[in-house]
């Protein structure tokens, strides 16, 4: 069982990166490798969804509004399923993370998959998220009081 755990966790880790990167840039990468024949079991499509929240995180659950989500579903001839699901109306990048999904379940793909387009993809956030801390701090300010004395 641990093996599939792993295996969730690699995927969670995959679909982190690939929901908050553009789709062209997941498209150039995927676009370098052989990929195995596959169908669309559920072709992009677009629909809306409730969010919730809590007041304090804690609180009575209450709806906040409603968000756009594309999804996406592919099957890979070895019988392996991905699913993609993004925020916005980007059904090529939900179609994109679906068959990267399914590539990283198939025992065949998950390495390259992972080495040639997640981990590039992970280390490009990662180096956006360093600049803009860098710049952040750049222009922080620090505050002190200085103690008036008496007399």
């Amino acid at each position: 069982m641990s093996g599939g755990t792993g295996l969730q966790e690699k995927r969670r880790g995959a679909m982190r990166v690939l929901s908050h990167v553009p789709a062209a840039e997941i498209g150039v990468l995927m676009a370098e490798l052989s990929l195995p024949p596959h169908q669309d079991l559920r072709a992009p499509e677009s629909g809306l969804v409730m969010v919730r929240g809590r007041i304090g995180g804690d609180g009575a659950p209450f709806n906040l509004g409603e968000a756009t989500v594309s999804r996406a579903a592919v099957r890979l001839q070895g019988g392996q399923v991905g699913f993609g699901y993004v925020l916005g109306r980007d059904g090529d990048k939900a179609r994109l993370v679906a068959l990267c999904d399914a590539l990283l379940q198939s025992p065949d793909h998950a390495a390259v998959i992972e080495t040639k387009v997640v981990a590039p993809l992970r280390a490009q956030m990662q180096a956006d998220h360093d600049r803009s801390a860098a710049e952040a701090a750049a222009t922080r300010v620090d505050f002190y009081t200085m103690v008036r004395g008496e007399g």
